[in-house]
């Protein structure tokens, strides 16, 4: 705790005040971001980072190897869903940018198996993306499964978002567009990832 103690200290002195009047107008007024970015959870991945976001710019999500599940309304927890929904029908967001990177560790469970000591939840999260493992297994080079997988839990995503109806609606109307990215953690390299056919430089 001392760390994030001693971050939150040169965040006060440097940067808020340089930011203050932004959070201070964001209190006032409220959040109005127009972009919903889904990532993963992996400590080297920060969208805000990657993508030189202030902050108000970008209503975030993160959770392990990006992913969104079908459309499901019942009573159990559905975290990422009832982000979905905020983001959608109350901010009224006008992009969602799902983004996956290199090295995911998610992925790598999906591929070989989850450790024995992420059983309870991760295994069966990872399930969302089971076509994905299907998909880089039928990839000819061994060295590039991880990738084929990341991108194609990337498009899985983007498929599972327009199984919900208002997203699906949205996107009709043209109020909303989705879109999938892959980000590289050693080169820092981010691509365009549609959701048919291959990935292009950003």
């Amino acid at each position: 705790m001392d760390e994030l103690i001693a971050g939150y200290r040169r965040f006060r002195a440097e940067t808020w005040p340089r930011e203050r009047a932004r959070f201070e107008a964001l209190a006032a007024a409220g959040q109005r971001p127009r972009t919903m970015v889904i990532a993963c959870s992996d400590s080297r991945v920060d969208p805000q980072m990657i993508f030189s976001a202030a902050p108000g710019e970008l209503f975030v999500l993160r959770n392990v190897a990006n992913l969104v599940p079908p459309y499901l309304p019942d009573a159990l927890f559905h975290g990422t869903s009832a982000a979905v929904e905020f983001a959608v029908r109350v901010l009224g967001v006008e992009r969602i940018v799902v983004m996956g990177h290199a090295l995911c560790g998610g992925i790598r469970a999906l591929l070989d198996g989850a450790p024995p000591e992420a059983r309870d939840f991760v295994a069966g999260w990872m399930g969302i993306a089971a076509r994905a493992r299907a998909v880089a297994l039928r990839c000819d080079v061994p060295e590039d499964r991880q990738e084929v997988a990341e991108h194609e839990a990337v498009r899985i995503s983007l498929a599972n978002l327009m199984t919900f109806p208002w997203v699906a609606e949205a996107v009709a109307a043209g109020r909303l567009a989705l879109h999938g990215a892959h980000f590289g953690v050693a080169t820092g390299r981010l691509v365009v990832v549609p959701a048919e056919g291959p990935a292009a430089p950003a």
